[in-house]
């Protein structure tokens, strides 16, 4: 057989028909109608139908039909006809032929499925396999199988269309496609790094990178001038819906530029990689300072898809009499409000005052909820008698409001709390009442973001990165108050609520990066250590520079308008960060970590729990964490014996078998006499001694939602 002369299966047209064509690929579904099989047959390509006939094939090449199951690889011969009218299937590309068949070879057998791949159904109008619900662990444990579905083909041939979209916009720019270093130096990035160890130096660690920032500094200062990469990155964050331990960015820096070419390259690049998916978007995107988007939406990524935006009445209320409020504003406090347009007769009272005031509106941070109709001429609710005539009248007007519109208002001496929990309503709101049109996108440009944010120390901390230049450098980074209110040369790319990407133009005068670093409260010693070789390069030269990184897995999620970037990800990490397939992350062999020095870092030091894992009643209340008193040692002792024996009579019985196991019902078991109290060794954390990991007087364990 003559590979080379395959014909994909979906490349197919009437123009074929009467020829010879060989196919292959795997069966997607078949019809035995007696004798006369039909097969859909499908590769990368599409699938195509072909016709197994005794009237056309041999006798051998129909008994092997007739064994045929999904998934099967096989090769066929035949000639291309016309499908007769009123047999078409319009749901295939190839649905007016089919190949009569005069050779099968089966290539490869499959097992049973785990799950249908199959996703077109063989007759018009019939439903289609797609809509079957599978879990996705499942799926991601038989990803090649998953994969061998048409949605998730599809998925990956566009994910490779955009990436080449990227990288054939960025060289005719004058962008040089250059790869970083996976195995780099342990730097504070905002996340925790991935480390791998060293053998060949004991007991040292690579890290794997957060990101290119460093290395595509330096290869400005290098001379490159335009650089990209579509970097791989790694940061061990804590799980969050849509992000992977390990993802994909489009990593670029410019030298020579400033926020304007950013700009412009990058809405080009967005424009034609969104036009992959069909999608068209406007230029220019609007721009938004960072104060703006939280003063209106609540939110440094706000979703402009829809109105919503906040409108603050605290100056209407300066002299009320409603005591909730005067008390507010007395403690510096502010109240803003929403104007649900038209929606009145979709918000009944009930789900005003007792969903969303009592309950949605403090889980989202807010103590309260006020809430007011316009029917009338006026505004009416259970409250509108505390406040005067002119306060009413003015929240009409501020609001613009008219009859069968509903206010909604959050008063609280926080202004962060004010803009949260309304930002939250606001989403919540234009969900529920389907205020955001179908198939819209709208980018923003978020900028002018605060340089630094204050920690519970009383110091600050870099809002983005410490390379990120200030607005301005005649700054004093001993005076908390000015770095606080100092700004950053820092844009984010946002598309309907979701930052798909951002950057910043970078600090190129050393002095400014040392005051930067002064401002954070780094030492001279500090900074050599994590940053000396970095720092150097700026003693040769720096020019100006900024760049850019767009997450990839993210930007292709939103142009192929998946439900999580997983479906654009050949072999992603499932919720909890692990991986079905391989079994990723897992444990490995006791030789591997004393080749690599890992056994015992502390040198001499007991590792945690050995001791106790010397003796039986030790490890067991170690594993337990139940002390065993001494009055109590002998009954354990006996107890164990006793176990032991029985389980060495279990496997004689067994002639060498394992046992069989059974979960036994779930029941919590105190000892007589003893009364439920806080423990007097929680207060001097020897509690918590054996814990693998700790978070206040807790036990920290593995998340398991999102």
């Amino acid at each position: 057989m003559l590979f080379s002369e395959r014909v994909p299966c979906g490349r197919l047209t009437p123009d074929d028909v009467g020829r010879q064509v060989l196919l292959a690929g795997w069966v997607d579904a078949f019809r035995d109608h007696g004798g006369l099989l039909f097969i859909h047959l499908r590769d990368r390509s599409g699938i195509v139908q072909v016709v197994v006939s005794p009237e056309v094939a041999p006798s051998e090449v129909c008994e092997r039909a007739a064994a045929l199951r999904s998934e099967y690889c096989v090769a066929v011969r035949g000639q291309v006809k016309q499908r007769l009218a009123g047999t078409e299937n319009p749901r295939l590309d190839t649905g007016t032929t089919e190949v009569m068949v005069t050779e099968l070879t089966v290539l490869a057998e499959s097992d049973a499925l785990p799950f249908a791949v199959s996703e077109k159904a063989m007759v018009a109008g019939a439903p289609s396999a797609e809509a079957e619900q599978v879990a996705e662990d499942l799926r991601l444990q038989y990803r090649y199988l998953d994969i061998r579905r048409p949605s998730m083909l599809d998925n990956l041939a566009l994910r490779h269309r955009i990436f080449q979209t990227v990288r054939q916009f960025l060289d005719e720019r004058g962008f040089l496609e250059i790869e970083t270093p996976v195995l780099t130096m342990s730097t504070p990035e905002g996340a925790r790094d991935y480390l791998v160890p060293s053998r060949v130096h004991p007991q040292n660690f690579y890290a794997l990178p957060q990101s290119p920032q460093l290395f595509k500094q330096l290869l400005m200062i290098g001379g490159v001038e335009r650089y990209f990469q579509l970097a791989r990155c790694f940061r061990d964050e804590d799980l969050r819906p849509n992000r992977q331990p390990e993802f994909t960015q489009l990593d670029l820096e410019a030298s020579f530029i400033d926020e304007e070419f950013l700009y412009e390259l990058v809405e080009e690049l967005t424009v034609k990689m969104f036009a992959v998916g069909e999608i068209e978007l406007a230029r220019p995107f609007p721009r938004m300072t960072y104060a703006e988007a939280m003063d209106t939406t609540g939110s440094d990524r706000p979703d402009l898809r829809f109105g919503l935006r906040f409108v603050d009445v605290t100056d209407v209320f300066a002299h009320t009499d409603y005591a909730i409020f005067r008390q507010i504003l007395q403690r510096g406090g502010c109240i803003k409000g929403l104007n649900l347009k038209g929606q009145s007769p979709r918000l009944s009272k009930n789900v005003l005052q007792n969903e969303y005031a009592k309950e949605i509106a403090p889980s989202f941070g807010a103590k309260g909820m006020t809430w007011m109709r316009a029917e009338n001429g006026g505004l009416e609710s259970n409250i509108v008698q505390f406040f005067s005539a002119e306060e009413l009248e003015e929240l009409r007007r501020r609001f613009d409001a008219a009859d069968g519109d509903v206010l909604i208002m959050v008063a609280d001496p926080s202004y962060e709390v004010v803009t949260s929990a309304l930002g939250q309503l606001r989403l919540h709101l234009a969900h529920r009442l389907g205020l955001i049109p179908a198939g819209s996108f709208c980018p923003v440009w978020i900028t002018e973001f605060p340089l630094f944010d204050p920690t519970d120390e009383g110091g600050v901390t870099s809002s983005h990165h410490p390379f990120t230049a200030p607005d301005r450098t005649d700054f004093d980074p001993t005076n908390i108050e000015e770095l606080l209110a100092l700004r950053s040369r820092a844009y984010d790319l946002v598309v309907n609520g979701e930052e798909l990407g951002g950057g910043s133009i970078r600090i190129n005068n050393r002095d400014v990066q040392r005051k930067i670093f002064a401002a954070l409260g780094l030492s001279d010693e500090d900074v050599r250590e994590r940053f000396g070789f970095f720092l150097r390069a700026f003693d040769f030269g720096a020019p100006p520079h900024g760049g850019l990184a767009l997450g990839m897995d993210r930007t292709v999620a939103m142009i192929l308008q998946t439900s999580s970037i997983r479906e654009v990800i050949a072999f992603p990490k499932n919720r909890s960060a692990a991986c079905p397939l391989t079994g990723a992350p897992s444990a490995v062999k006791r030789e591997q970590l004393a080749e690599l020095e890992l056994l015992n870092l502390g040198g001499q030091d007991l590792l945690p729990g050995t001791a106790e894992k010397e003796d039986w009643i030790d490890r067991l209340s170690w594993v337990s964490r139940i002390g065993i008193g001494a009055e109590e040692r002998s009954v354990m002792e006996e107890t164990v014996r006793r176990a032991e024996a029985l389980a060495a009579l279990a496997a004689e019985k067994a002639g060498g078998e394992k046992p069989m196991y059974s979960v036994v019902p779930v029941a919590n078991r105190m000892r007589p006499g003893i009364e439920a109290r806080r423990s007097e060794l929680a207060q001097s954390g020897r509690l918590l001694k054996n814990a693998p990991s700790t978070k206040g007087d807790y036990f920290r364990v593995a998340g398991i939602l999102e």
